[in-house]
């Protein structure tokens, strides 16, 4: 699947124009399944730049904001492994992604928790959303504000959820 962008400007002379109309290339993971794919990010000082270039931070910058794609595979890709191992590698992933920090203990290895308000959205397949004390399943077009809690993204399927999220820096999303 190809992710297009389409990204709006200004010319010279202040009128609007189409400044970048191509694929995503800021991705995560292996090209033919990216397991992120950031479309835009806001951080300071962002001027004309392209600012989904670059890392690809799991959190957004201070103040900021990152728009994505992300995927959630099939939890029977990795059902070969123990959960030590599980763990082992989910926290490898984290400190990938910039946020060995947001790896927590939970129910589940994926558990984690960032500093961010995040908006998501389920586009294609069915995950379920666990938090400390629950749990919910999704379907596509089904809306999460997820607000700094911890949790995982469980996919109880046979192939990888699609996600789409907005996630906003809130450093008083977590509790102290």
């Amino acid at each position: 699947m190809n992710f297009r962008r389409v990204v709006t400007g200004h010319d010279s002379q202040g009128r609007s124009i189409i400044a970048q109309d191509g694929p995503a290339a800021n991705l995560f993971g292996p090209a033919q399944a990216p397991y992120l794919i950031n479309f835009w990010a806001t951080r300071a000082p962002s001027g004309m730049d392209d600012p989904a270039e670059g890392d690809i931070p799991l959190a957004p910058a201070p103040g900021g904001a990152t728009f994505r794609f992300f995927r959630v595979p099939p939890e029977s890709a990795s059902a070969h492994l123990d959960e030590v191992e599980q763990r082992r590698r989910t926290s490898a992933y984290y400190a990938q992604v910039g946020a060995a920090d947001a790896h927590v203990e939970g129910r589940h290895p994926g558990f984690h928790r960032t500093a961010s308000v995040d908006y998501i959205v389920l586009l294609e397949g069915e995950v379920s959303l666990l938090v400390d004390e629950g749990e919910v399943g999704l379907r596509p077009f089904d809306v999460v504000v997820q607000r700094g809690t911890s949790h995982a993204w469980v996919n109880r399927g046979e192939s990888p959820a699609l996600m789409m999220a907005v996630l906003v820096d809130d450093r008083e999303a977590q509790p102290r």
